[in-house]
């Protein structure tokens, strides 16, 4: 079963910091085995950026294909009317604490606005994960994002650690493939001891393969890799759209540079005042929801593949399936088999947006028949590997940044103990879920933060968008960002409506909104409400 590229592209920009637990990192816990390691990058204030980096000339050239390790595939196509994509490289410093030393080189992609003359400048985009590859994920998003291109430059980068920025590396194919079909929500002491040493062993893969990088990939040196690409840009301000993670990092830029903030839209947003414990609880939450609205659907169809008079009774159905799973793999793509663990994985896949939910539903049809193909291949556009056996880079990047973040691990027994939370919150996704708790403990380098600082008193309007049927970035989290902006800073928009985000839902009032604001500089009132 092929996955379509539109549909790797929308996982890849939906992942959250806490989505998958073999992979990502909470941040959450007392405790733990960080303390004494290597500290990342702090949140100190920003330091001056080498004159020489920061009026460095790009040199833009026809996009090649995206490479592995940004998912493989084809050259990006040209956009209606014709324009091109052009790439390029820019330095910046590994360590912003030692601005005149080591440098990298951070991947880029633009396609120039259509109107030159009333061209606004740059329009930046991050696309969340942390993890995922700008440079692969805007051209695939390219029309959904072309009337903005009538006064900006669309422009997104590879953060460092992503893709062509340095990406980290850690476990080869075979040993994600293992990795992935491991149990991720282990029952009985053996288990556990399985989950661990496999945790390990992952770990262990990424000091070797990428050590020197880990204590950098910090979502605060990615907000300064952003200034000085508004700088090399030519820009006075930064013209900012994130989404999911993207509007965390977008936070921590604006608290550093509240002042050279320009135009910015922060869509599916991460809340910057939960730790990571109360976050995963909500994720746990916001899954649960969305399947929730899904087995309604269902229900209420005459044409639904899935047995149940109700939507409690087609979940039944689902958890069933699952149990069985864990039981007894059934036949998935090739010589892989799809494990209870991978079809959650698939599962959440699906529930990122309404126009998956049909493949959801034949796929879970599928797997209970003893057929696991769709539901796997599901599973691995979320995990990032493509049909011919290779995996880019986007889960250990987001592992790197996670960890890089988060101050605290979780212990063994601090897992355990919030299981029952998680639940509760979510008979489907807690467990999953709850074991992802784990997913720092031991790592090499100390994080920054327990949560990120987000306030920016003096920054222009930032809009914040939340989404009231998001799985991913709950809805209450627009709330609580637009409050720790700062008043006047943070402008909501509700958006009542399924998926992960809001300007991509097909509501023609957010688009409108949107556009409006960053086209026009149209600020709306803060509380509008779009369906």
């Amino acid at each position: 079963m092929r996955t379509s590229p539109a549909l790797r592209a929308a996982a890849l920009a939906a992942t959250a910091t806490v989505l998958l637990p073999l992979a990502a990192c909470s941040d959450d816990g007392d405790g733990g085995t960080g303390s004494s390691t290597p500290s990342s990058a702090s949140t100190a204030a920003p330091t001056a950026t080498p004159g020489n980096l920061s009026s460095q000339k790009l040199d833009w050239k026809p996009c090649p294909a995206p490479n592995e390790a940004q998912g493989s595939g084809t050259s990006p196509s040209p956009l209606p009317g014709g324009t091109t994509w052009q790439c390029s490289f820019m330095d910046v410093p590994l360590d912003y604490a030692d601005p005149e030393g080591r440098t990298i080189e951070l991947a880029l992609i633009r396609a120039a606005s259509r109107d030159r003359g009333r061209r606004i400048g740059s329009l930046i985009f991050n696309f969340g994960g942390p993890g995922a590859s700008g440079v692969a994920t805007l051209p695939s998003f390219g029309t959904d994002y072309d009337s903005l291109r009538a006064r900006y430059d669309l422009v997104s980068f590879d953060p460092r650690g992503v893709g062509r920025s340095e990406g980290v590396e850690c476990s080869d194919d075979a040993a994600l493939d293992a990795r992935y079909e491991q149990d991720g929500t282990p029952d009985d002491a053996e288990e556990e001891k399985a989950f661990a040493e496999d945790q390990k062993s992952y770990i262990a893969d990424c000091e070797e393969n990428s050590g020197d990088e880990l204590p950098y990939v910090g979502t605060t040196n990615a907000a300064r890799d952003m200034d000085l690409l508004r700088q090399v840009l030519g820009d006075d301000k930064l013209h900012y759209f994130g989404i999911s993670y993207g509007t965390e990092l977008g936070g921590v830029y604006a608290h550093l540079y509240p002042r050279t903030v320009g135009r910015a839209v922060l869509d599916a947003v991460v809340d910057p005042t939960e730790d990571s414990l109360k976050s995963s609880l909500g994720q746990a939450e916001g899954f649960q929801l969305a399947l929730d609205n899904f087995t309604a659907d269902c229900a209420e169809r005459d044409d639904c593949r899935l047995p149940g008079a109700t939507a409690q009774e087609v979940q039944d159905g689902i958890t069933a399936l699952l149990a069985k799973l864990e039981k007894k793999p059934v036949p998935g793509l090739g010589e892989r088999e799809l494990t209870e663990t991978q079809a959650t994985t698939g599962i959440a896949s699906a529930l990122y947006s309404k126009e998956t939910w049909p493949l959801l539903e034949q796929g879970i049809d599928e797997a209970d028949g003893g057929n696991g193909g769709l539901l796997l291949a599901l599973a691995d556009s979320l995990n990032g590997r493509s049909e011919d056996g290779h995996y880019d880079n986007s889960n250990a990047a987001n592992a790197a940044v996670n960890c890089a973040d988060s101050k605290q691990r979780f212990t063994l027994e601090q897992t355990r103990k919030a299981l029952p939370a998680f639940r509760k919150a979510s008979p489907v996704f807690g467990d999953y879920l709850g074991w992802g708790l784990m997913a720092c403990t031991g790592w090499p380098v100390a994080g920054a933060w327990d949560t990120p600082d987000v306030s920016a008193p003096g920054s222009a309007p930032i809009l914040v968008i939340g989404n009231t049927g998001d799985p991913a970035t709950p809805y209450a989290g627009a709330k609580a960002m637009a409050t720790a902006l700062g008043k006047g800073v943070g402008i909501e928009l509700t958006y009542k409506g399924e998926g992960h985000g809001a300007y991509n839902g097909g509501s023609t009032c957010v688009q409108r909104t949107v556009d409006a604001y960053l086209l026009e500089g149209k600020v709306p009132k803060s509380g509008t409400v779009c369906e």
